[in-house]
Formats: C-alpha cells, sequence, structure tokens
C-alpha cells in the first residue's frame, strides 16, 4: 500500500517525477559511542526552534538541511554554523546519503507522511511534526511503514515527554478522580488576525512544485505558502494545528482510539477571506464505547480560557496545561482523601502557550534519540500520531459538511 500511496503523491506532486529512487538502508540501529548524524527537512521556524534544542543535546550533530525556499535554508545554515553542511532543495537527497541516520520533518502538514513513509524506507528515523496525518486515509500507510521498516518514529507531539503530564498520568491511573466521562479541551488566543501585506518572496527562490506535492495544481500565492496552517490544502486550521496536542493526551490517559463522530461549528470573525479554515471553533468528540464525550473550543478573538484540559471524573478534576496540573476535588470529603493537590513547573499565567519549564520540545528530542540508540518505543509513534489526527479531521469533515460526521471503517488503522 505504501508504493502505491507514494506514487500517486509523486504523479499529482510533479510531473518531472515520475518513479521512487532506490534507497539505500541505513544501519538498524546506533551504538552509544556513536554520533547520530541528522538532516532536516523543513527549516521554517518550527525547525529552528526545535533546533536550538537539538543542536545542544551530546551525540548528536545536524548534518544536512533541506528546504525549497532559500531563505530558510540560508537563516537555518546560519543557526547551524557547521562547515560542510549539505544543502538542497530536494528532501530526497537527504535520504539517499548514508552519512545521514535521521531526519527531522518540519515541512507543511500534507508533507509529514510521503515524507516519513520515504525515510522508513531509506532505513531513516524520524522525528516528525504533528500532526502526522493531513487526512484519514493517511494513517494506514505511514504505520505500515514505521513497522514494515522497523524504524524509530517520534511525532511531535511532545506533552507526552513533560515530566508533569506524566506524573499527572499516574494520577489518574492511581483512580483520585473516580469515573471520566467528560474532557474538556481549549485553546484560546486574543491575536485578531487581519489582512497582512505581502511578504515580498521572490518566487524564483521557491521550488513551488515541490512545496504543491500531492495537492492540487495552483500558481503560487505568497499568503497561502506563507500562512499554509490556514488552508486545506496544506495545514487543516485549529484542529490540526492546536486541538491535537491535547486531544493526543486525552488519547493517551484514557487509551482511545478514535471517535465514532464528531459535531462541529466554526466561523470566521476576523478572518474572511484571509484564512479557510475558522477561526473560532468548537468540536464534540463521541467515544461511545467509553461513555466518553471530548469538546474543544478554540479561538483568536478570546483568550479568557487560554489553552488548557480538564478531565472531569466524578470524583475530582484534573485540571493541566503545559506547566502544571491540578486537582480539584468535587466534595471536602474527597478532598481529604486526595493524595495530590498540585504541581506547578512552569512560570507565567494558567494555560500559556509555552512554559519554559518544562522544555517538553528537548524532552521529546532526548525521548526519540534514547530509543534510536535502544530500538525501543518511543513517547509518541507513529500509532499516536494517527490517533490523535483522527480526532482533528472527523472535526473538519463535519464543519465542511454541516453535518455529524461519523467514523467509516475503511478509515480504521488499528
Amino acid at each position: 500500500m505504501s508504493d502505491l500511496f507514494l506514487r500517486r503523491v509523486f504523479l499529482r506532486g510533479s510531473s518531472s517525477v515520475l518513479a521512487l529512487p532506490a534507497f539505500s538502508i541505513a544501519s538498524a540501529g546506533q551504538s552509544a559511542n556513536d554520533d547520530i548524524r541528522i538532516g532536516c527537512i523543513g527549516t521554517g521556524g518550527r525547525c529552528r526552534h526545535l533546533l536550538r534544542d537539538l543542536l545542544h543535546i551530546p551525540g548528536v550533530r545536524v548534518t544536512a538541511l533541506c528546504d525549497i525556499w532559500d531563505r530558510h535554508l540560508a537563516m537555518t545554515r546560519d543557526l547551524v554554523g557547521e562547515s560542510g553542511l549539505f544543502l538542497t532543495k530536494d528532501y530526497r537527497d537527504i535520504l539517499n546519503r548514508n552519512d545521514i541516520d535521521a531526519v527531522l520533518i518540519a515541512a507543511p502538514n500534507h508533507w509529514h507522511v510521503p515524507m516519513t513513509i520515504h525515510a522508513c524506507q531509506a532505513g531513516k528515523d524520524v522525528y516528525v511534526e504533528k500532526p502526522l496525518t493531513v487526512n484519514l486515509q493517511e494513517g494506514r500507510p505511514v504505520i505500515e511503514a514505521q513497522n514494515k521498516y522497523k524504524r524509530i518514529v517520534q511525532v511531535g507531539m511532545q506533552q507526552r515527554s513533560m515530566t508533569h503530564l506524566r506524573e499527572a498520568y499516574d494520577v489518574y491511573k492511581s483512580g483520585a478522580l473516580g469515573e471520566v466521562h467528560k474532557v474538556h479541551l481549549t485553546w484560546n488566543r486574543n491575536s485578531p488576525t487581519r489582512r497582512k501585506p505581502l511578504y515580498g518572496v521572490d518566487p524564483a527562490s521557491v521550488d513551488w512544485t515541490m512545496f504543491l506535492g500531492s495537492a492540487r495544481r495552483q500558481p503560487f500565492d505568497e499568503n497561502r505558502f506563507r500562512d499554509w496552517r490556514w488552508t486545506w490544502d496544506f495545514g487543516g486550521g485549529i484542529l490540526t494545528d492546536l486541538m491535537v496536542h491535547y486531544l493526543d493526551v486525552a488519547h493517551w490517559f484514557f487509551e482511545l482510539d478514535h471517535p465514532s463522530s464528531a459535531v462541529t461549528i466554526g466561523d470566521h470573525v476576523t478572518t474572511e477571506g484571509i484564512w479557510e479554515t475558522p477561526d473560532t471553533i468548537q468540536t464534540l468528540l463521541h467515544y461511545p464505547e467509553k461513555r466518553m464525550q471530548i469538546y474543544f473550543e478554540g479561538t483568536f478573538i478570546n483568550a479568557r480560557n487560554a489553552a488548557m484540559m480538564e478531565f472531569m471524573g466524578t470524583d475530582a478534576t484534573l485540571y493541566m496545561d503545559r506547566g502544571r496540573y491540578e486537582l480539584h476535588p468535587e466534595s471536602t470529603e474527597q478532598g481529604k482523601k486526595l493524595k495530590y493537590k498540585e504541581l506547578i513547573l512552569g512560570e507565567g499565567p494558567r494555560g500559556a502557550d509555552f512554559y519554559s519549564h518544562p522544555n517538553g520540545g528537548r524532552l521529546h528530542m532526548e525521548n526519540w534519540i534514547d530509543c534510536m540508540r535502544s530500538r525501543q518505543t518511543p513517547y509518541a509513534p507513529a500509532e499516536a500520531g494517527v490517533s490523535a489526527a483522527s480526532g482533528a479531521h472527523l472535526g473538519n469533515i463535519a464543519y465542511r459538511t454541516g453535518e455529524t460526521a461519523a467514523w467509516e471503517r475503511r478509515y480504521d488503522f488499528s
């Protein structure tokens, strides 16, 4: 299935690429004394953010960079600062090299699965940004590739590596919450979007055909190129960009695969004619086998509820964000019995998008690197990435159709 899937990608993505290259297969694992040599594919802002930590992890060397835009390539080359870096606009050039052990993929969403599958075929381990998939059909091929080629694939859902959330998981497993049937997730910001001036991107500096990949043919548009997260062709909006992080935590805690149905409403409050995806959205996901309802709200016009999770149990509610957890009993008597109260690691207001501590990105990459050496399963393998993205995709289907979206057997990936 993977080869057929990739052929379709390239047949749609470029008339000059009609066949898959013959990849060499790298070694199965790394000695504890060997440096792990990493190539970065897609070197925009997210990649550079991760590199600021990756470059300081012992035993790791960044040796190659790939981006379809000259500016990103130059900026990231300067950040890495290594002489002899291999630079290219075609990610397959990196995968064909025997002196690269693993790749960090931070390209736009629609390239995550094709690049991950190719990397697995080439014998490279993979760190790939979330969401792993851009639609429900991509789930099975990427899991098959990870498992067939025995690769270490870590999806960038770094909450799984955050120390306080791993402790919060133990709190839930202790039974302190009682039975949980309702989950409330939020990611709210107050940053209304207006039409931005053009960025001044020279089309000649961009390999637009490669950028499009499997997306529909369309002329170069610098706003769509730079703000791809809020388009249907390349991103998926708030649900895939933000909800996936916290939905993954719920899937992890409660051992959920995918919702059976979704209902969504959304509006363009300040982004009409600018974004394709809504700037204000609410979705309700139903998991009847666990009698679980997961409700998500996201907006760019009010930050009251910020970015947080509440797992609402019969005995207590577990509040979590990226810097803390808190346990709120349902009654005074139940509160007296609770062993746990709260753990606050980060500085700043509750529900902040980012905290200085814990550094989830670094912890998550360290877990990936440790697993590359041990060949153990990382915290967020492809299965977890596919599962978390499934709720976002079903929610977007519900929004775009205006109907309740139901899970279909053809989407199954387990």
